[in-house]
């Protein structure tokens, strides 16, 4: 008599399965796993939305509204005298580029980009150079690193108070100087005066995101490039700032973001109505202090446009730098053997002798 039994997987030597063993088919998924576990996300995040949304979204859309309005008296088409808000359309904007306010727009404009462009760029360069002298293994480097943060704790209108005593007329400046100079008045010396007290407060904050960044290049591409003979400066062009960019970009991607909203440096080193430092956002809060909403509104919210366009440009282009490098990465060892085969070939016969 036969008896009937389970049909068995082929095995191989050793009772291990045959190499040509068809695999198991997976256990199917539970059908409202993927739903349930959206739903659990969507509700741990709601609370993070609401709030972003009463914070942020209403305030936008509010300031939005109001800049189509316009506040004050004005006669209809009968010639009777009317009161309060009236809608205006685009005629705030307009007025901003090219009606009575716009010599004032564009000169907020002009002054919110020159911050921008000069402080940063000073910043970058004085921040690299705190990093690199916080890097290296001195005496009292923790204490250095401690110290530097001061400025950058400092609130800005504390600062700026600190900077007008500076800058007076009988300040620590012109008697460092032997000369008067106005600092605090209109002109040129009002935005050296912003420039110097924007770039005191926060270079080291540039300085310390590099720091970062330093600490992990490792330290066998600067030995290789030692060996290789390589100048301190060859160091710094093809080993410290292709490391470093990425961190370097972050940083100066926030001090633009920051720069472009200056309101209270200015404000209070110079006052509010110089016109050579006025930005955009002094500009929105003397036009709000005079009852002007609705311009003040279209000023929020131009710069609101340009701080948006600004940062998706730099976004881009640094996303785009990060792909690239993520397509083609190298590790240390070929950015060394590239940049100084010399050392490479040392260490290839180093370790041949070892072996021999």
């Amino acid at each position: 008599m036969t008896t009937a039994t389970e049909p068995t997987e082929p095995t191989g030597p050793g009772g291990s399965a045959a190499p040509d063993a068809a695999p198991s088919p997976a256990r199917p998924r539970r059908r409202g796993a993927g739903r349930g576990e959206g739903t659990l996300a969507a509700l741990l995040l709601s609370p993070t939305l609401v709030v972003l949304a009463l914070v942020i979204g209403y305030p936008l859309l509010a300031a939005l509204r109001e800049s189509f309005y316009r506040q004050g008296e004005g006669l209809d088409a009968n010639g009777f005298v009317i009161s309060g808000d009236r809608f205006a359309g685009l005629d705030n904007y307009l007025d901003a580029f090219t009606g009575a306010n716009g010599s004032a727009f564009w000169n907020a404009f002009w002054n919110t980009t020159f911050f921008t462009v000069v402080t940063v760029a000073v910043e970058v360069v004085l921040g690299l150079a705190m990093a690199l002298v916080m890097h290296q293994a001195l005496r009292g480097r923790g204490l250095v690193r401690a110290s530097i943060l001061v400025p950058w704790a400092i609130p800005t209108a504390v600062s700026g108070l600190l900077w007008r005593w500076v800058f007076d007329a009988d300040g620590v400046a012109n008697a460092l100087l032997g000369h008067q100079v106005l600092w605090t008045a209109d002109g040129w010396p009002a935005k050296f005066a912003v420039i110097i007290a924007d770039t005191w407060k926060t270079a080291p904050f540039i300085g310390l995101l590099v720091l970062a960044g330093l600490q992990l290049i490792p330290g066998e591409l600067y030995e290789a490039a030692r060996v290789d003979g390589a100048s301190s400066w060859r160091q710094l062009r093809s080993i410290t700032l292709p490391l470093v960019k990425p961190t370097l970009l972050i940083a100066v991607l926030f001090r633009i973001l920051d720069v472009l909203r200056m309101f209270d440096l200015p404000y209070v080193l110079t006052g509010g109505q110089k016109h050579s430092v006025q930005t955009l956002s002094v500009l929105a809060y003397n036009e709000a202090s005079n009852l002007h909403y609705g311009p003040a509104a279209a000023y929020a919210t131009l710069l609101f446009c340009y701080v948006v366009i600004v940062a998706y440009v730099f976004v881009k282009l640094l996303g785009a730098d990060l792909i690239a490098e993520a397509r083609s990465p190298r590790a240390p060892e070929d950015r060394s053997a590239r940049l100084f085969p010399r050392a490479r070939r040392a260490d290839r016969t180093a370790q041949a002798g070892v072996q021999g």
